[in-house]
């Protein structure tokens, strides 16, 4: 009789063993991956630069340019907008540092971001007349077109 008390034992343990494995594979269900973020997902929605996003931007740029006392901006145009997870403010704009006296401004298109659960600090992403027409299209497909032609 003590044999059929351990087949017994070994069939309920192997049961049980079973049912656990099946349970654990109960979650396990295919998923598709992500889909990629589509184009229209980089548009952000705009929003009103107030003076203390103005002096963010302001002062994340003058450190950047070559004559930052003498930096004059043009329009400067912000959206937020989610991106690959994070919530950001993409920042679009034109700046001058050249010290043209009486002469005309020569404006370059910058393209920055402030991340807002990175204590709101400033990254400029471009800068520059080379990179103008890039600057350009991110800035459209961002939903912040700025005017890239000289003053």
């Amino acid at each position: 009789m003590p044999r059929l008390s351990q087949a017994c034992k070994k069939a309920s343990m192997r049961k049980t063993v079973q049912l656990l494995l099946f349970a654990s594979l109960c979650g396990c269900v295919a998923t598709t991956p992500p889909r990629p973020e589509p184009a229209a997902s980089q548009r952000a929605d705009p929003i009103a630069v107030s003076l203390a996003l103005e002096e963010t931007i302001t002062i994340g740029v003058r450190q950047h340019l070559k004559n930052p006392v003498a930096a004059r901006f043009g329009p400067i145009l912000a959206g937020e907008r989610t991106m690959n997870g994070r919530k950001e403010i993409v920042i679009c704009g034109s700046v001058d540092d050249k010290n043209a006296a009486g002469g005309s401004a020569d404006y370059e298109p910058f393209l920055g971001r402030i991340y807002l659960d990175a204590d709101n600090s400033f990254e400029l992403a471009a800068m520059g007349n080379t990179q103008q027409g890039a600057i350009a299209d991110a800035c459209r497909a961002a939903g912040l077109p700025i005017d890239t032609q000289k003053s």
